[in-house]
């Protein structure tokens, strides 16, 4: 794949997740505390249902990507940019399978207003990440590009 249209492709993956969890951030994380006992469980399922569907795509593309560019960085590539993007992987990886994965697991349980606010406020790990990842995405191709 030609460079460019990798680095477009990281861009693409990384600016998706951005706005979709800025949502998630925004909206749909404070609103299970919103939603009563009687069907909490199923508005709980039906989120992650169907997030999943949209996030896990992205997230294997963003990881594939970034372990490629890794390895064949793209002339022009500032130094550490594959390794900070990496990083920037690694921690949204790490952040949702041993933080926000174990409190999705009580909320499939049962409403649980104090896991419902952890997952808040963690999630700003993700938040941070993604955000971060945006930005380098768009940084990288003004360098590789010029």
């Amino acid at each position: 794949m030609d460079p460019l249209h990798l680095l477009l492709l990281q861009l693409f993956a990384a600016a998706a997740m951005t706005g979709l969890i800025w949502m998630v951030q925004l909206v749909q994380y404070p609103g299970f505390a919103h939603v009563p006992e009687r069907g909490f469980r199923q508005v709980h399922q039906h989120h992650t249902a169907k997030i999943t569907l949209v996030v896990f795509p992205l997230m294997v593309t963003e990881l594939l990507v970034a372990m490629y560019l890794l390895a064949e960085p793209p002339a022009g590539t500032p130094a550490g940019f594959p390794w900070i993007g990496a990083a920037l992987v690694g921690v949204v990886w790490l952040s949702t399978a041993f933080v926000q994965v174990p409190l999705h697991g009580k909320l499939a349980e049962r409403r649980d207003l104090a896991a419902a606010a952890r997952l808040v406020k963690t999630n700003w790990i993700r938040t941070a990440a993604w955000s971060l990842r945006s930005v380098l995405a768009a940084v990288w191709i003004a360098h590789v590009a010029a």
